[in-house]
């Protein structure tokens, strides 16, 4: 705890909710307060917007409509929801749900729609007939699944929306009261909601914003998800541990019931497909990376000043949750849970090691630029999503990055030195220490490039 207090200092969070579960032994920590205006001590019950950690929650319900013959993860989206349309009709045709679960769709997901109560994901199912595709479905197929996904792996909110309302439509109920009764309910999860009503009637944490060395500002208004799977879900440090429980056991809650097997819950956390350009795979919502001798599956979540993360260790009964109320949040929990790898199981990132986004941002532990960096010509070029373009540009042998919204100001350029083929880590400002990743096409050229786990399209392509 003496390294999560000292970071917070160090990174200006106001609160933290930490917990580890160490071989059936488990330990929770409040620290700081919940809101610098309002200041109350953050307790283990002080409830967090846990953000994209939902996507597992979601894809637990999903799993238990599997195993009840509800859903088969195979089957074509339009199974479930018959005027389903994007704008490529193949892939409004053939998209499935295990696409919805492993990012692998293809079209921007980088979406949302209004809160528009228990029709939230009906109406946003409506809004998506045009949604671009920024990477071509069926164009590869994974060597281990053989399953049809987009050429290139892209972080996918929209599709677990769509997730979210198919899981609506086999219930025959709103999202809100699925989720409640397939995970809240039968694992006692007693302060977890999916409603800013819900939270606001526990101690709340609230959001801070604050960059660098900004000192924390309360975040008005509080913002949340409007899609319940893709980041709706808050609960406090307890309950999230419970649920790592859960997902550590063999599918019984504490009380004994059987809610999944323990061959589905390996099934999560299987690898589905590599994200190509680094050396982190996707299970089913699971991000999975190799830390040392150890197999890690997490996932990270960051909205309206909050960023927290969720991380397993099944092999070693092991799991650490980090809930904070800062935008500066990310940088405390990947020092800490790096930490805790090491100080628990002796287990460290590899030089080089190419992670990849889990929801939250990160920074890579130790990049070491190649002594000779390629011709950055193939990389030169605009690339495009909806909402923005990012340009790459060289000034000699060096290469630049860029992110320019189509309104607003452009983000800073971000110089970038490759340290392994199409892999690449910002070397200066704010950024420093992120990676971006260049993907080819099956021609060899490259198309994509890869900024905080989201693909954009080389234009012309």
């Amino acid at each position: 705890m003496a390294l999560t207090e000292a970071k917070m200092r160090e990174f200006h969070v106001p609160g933290v909710a930490i917990g580890i579960i160490d071989n059936g032994l488990v330990t929770t920590r409040g620290l700081g307060v919940t809101n610098v205006e309002d200041a109350l001590p953050v307790t283990a019950h002080t409830v967090f917007p846990i953000a994209s950690i939902s996507k597992t929650f979601a894809a637990t319900a999903m799993m238990r409509l599997v195993e009840q013959g509800k859903v088969d993860l195979q089957a074509p989206v339009r199974q479930y929801l018959p005027d389903f349309r994007v704008r490529d009709e193949a892939v409004s045709r053939d998209v499935t749900v295990w696409n919805l679960l492993t990012h692998t769709s293809g079209w921007e997901g980088q979406v949302s729609g209004p809160e528009r109560g228990e029709d939230t994901l009906r109406h946003f199912v409506t809004t998506v007939s045009d949604l671009m595709q920024v990477a071509p479905f069926d164009a590869a197929r994974d060597d281990a699944q053989g399953k049809p996904h987009a050429a290139v792996w892209s972080y996918n909110n929209a599709g677990f929306s769509v997730a979210g309302r198919v899981i609506e439509t086999v219930t025959g109920t709103s999202i809100n009261r699925a989720i409640r009764d397939l995970v809240f309910t039968p694992l006692g999860l007693s302060h977890a909601g999916t409603t800013a009503g819900d939270f606001i009637v526990n101690r709340f944490a609230a959001g801070h914003a604050n960059r660098g060395d900004a000192p924390p500002a309360l975040q008005r208004p509080f913002a949340p998800s409007t899609s319940v799977t893709a980041g709706g879900v808050g609960l406090c440090v307890t309950d999230l541990l419970t649920y790592a429980g859960f997902h550590l056991g063999d599918g019984r809650s504490a009380s004994g019931e059987r809610l999944l097997t323990r061959a589905s819950l390996e099934q999560m956390r299987t690898t589905q497909l590599r994200k190509q350009g680094t050396d982190d795979d996707i299970g089913l919502a699971w991000h999975l990376r190799t830390v040392g001798p150890l197999r890690v599956a997490a996932h990270g979540g960051t909205l309206a000043g909050h960023v927290l993360l969720l991380a397993i260790v099944p092999e070693r009964n092991f799991a650490i949750a980090i809930l904070t109320n800062s935008q500066n949040g990310w940088r405390l929990i990947q020092d800490v849970e790096r930490a805790a790898l090491v100080s628990y199981h002796g287990a460290t990132l590899a030089k080089n090691q190419g992670i990849a986004h889990r929801g939250l941002v990160e920074t890579l532990p130790t990049a070491e630029p190649l002594t000779v960096q390629p011709n950055p010509g193939p990389y030169v070029g605009r690339y495009l999503r909806p909402a923005n373009a990012v340009v790459v540009r060289a000034e000699g042998a060096k290469l630049f990055v860029q992110e320019r919204p189509n309104t607003g100001e452009p983000r800073p350029e971000m110089p970038i030195a490759f340290f392994g083929p199409d892999r690449a880590v910002v070397i200066d400002g704010a950024d420093r220490g992120q990676s971006i990743e260049f993907v080819r096409a099956a021609d060899h050229t490259v198309t994509w490039i890869r900024v905080v786990g989201r693909v954009a399209v080389r234009a012309n392509q």
